[in-house]
């Protein structure tokens, strides 16, 4: 009923309890969840995650907060994409919050994952945080919307999330929109298309209410779907099957 678009259940705090994180899934009828890639070091244990469970899903990509990482390249990023189970390309995109001073690198890499998304034809994972018009103009730049992709965890403005959805991506909202002072946060999931919608936990941060402060996990983003239902005034099955046809479409997979 649902999924989770991107969490990070290879960290040691959910991966030490793998058996225990699916269960709760189960319970809360969460099918699949998408284990993103922040940095290539540890690609291998989501890759090995996804060989394991049918439901998991594995992203290749190098966070835009990982100033010291060796810089992916576009040939390394195609050629890790062409596995099956990996459907996505990201984290990647821009962060003008943790980091400060000459951040060119930063912009750079984040058209490194452009490129290898649409030569790779994965779509993108796109974090963006005090960067929203930079990081629309290098998507307009490098032909983002040739792929598509998604906004994940998404903080920013109306005007932003519709400028992305004109660029064929979709917007994802994680627990934080259950919090009571993300006021402009509700207001984006109650205007957006259903259709141009995920769901998240971002685990194992970002727990929503009533987990808010605790460790989160993928069984969580029920309560994600719960708060948007009622924002919106539907269901929250009508929640649930939407944004699971939206994750099936947006990354080709047929189920």
């Amino acid at each position: 009923m649902f999924i989770d678009s991107h969490c990070h259940i290879n960290f040691p705090e959910l991966a030490d309890n793998i058996d225990e994180v699916l269960a709760t899934m189960r319970t809360n009828q969460v099918s699949d969840a998408l284990c993103v890639s922040v940095d290539l070091e540890k690609f291998p244990q989501i890759l090995a995650l996804a060989e394991q469970h049918d439901n998991i899903y594995a992203s290749v990509g190098v966070h835009p907060d990982y100033e010291l990482e060796t810089e992916p390249t576009q040939e390394e990023l195609v050629r890790l994409a062409r596995h099956p189970k990996v459907i996505a390309i990201g984290e990647t995109g821009l962060d003008y919050f943790r980091l400060t001073g000459d951040l060119e690198w930063q912009r750079t890499r984040f058209r490194t994952h452009i490129r290898a998304a649409v030569e790779s034809g994965k779509p993108l994972i796109i974090h963006t945080r005090s960067a929203s018009a930079d990081t629309l103009r290098l998507m307009q730049e490098e032909g983002a919307d040739k792929i598509g992709g998604v906004m994940h965890c998404f903080t920013e403005s109306l005007e932003v999330a519709l400028a992305a959805i004109e660029m064929n991506f979709y917007i994802s909202f994680s627990g934080i929109v259950t919090f009571k002072k993300a006021l402009e946060l509700k207001e984006v999931a109650t205007r957006i298309p259903l259709e141009r919608m995920l769901i998240e936990t971002d685990s194992p941060y970002l727990a929503p209410v009533p987990f808010r402060g605790k460790l989160n996990q993928p069984g969580y983003v029920k309560h994600v779907a719960e708060e948007i239902a009622k924002l919106r005034g539907i269901s929250v099955e009508e929640v649930g099957l939407a944004t699971s046809v939206n994750f099936y479409k947006l990354f080709n997979i047929n189920k």
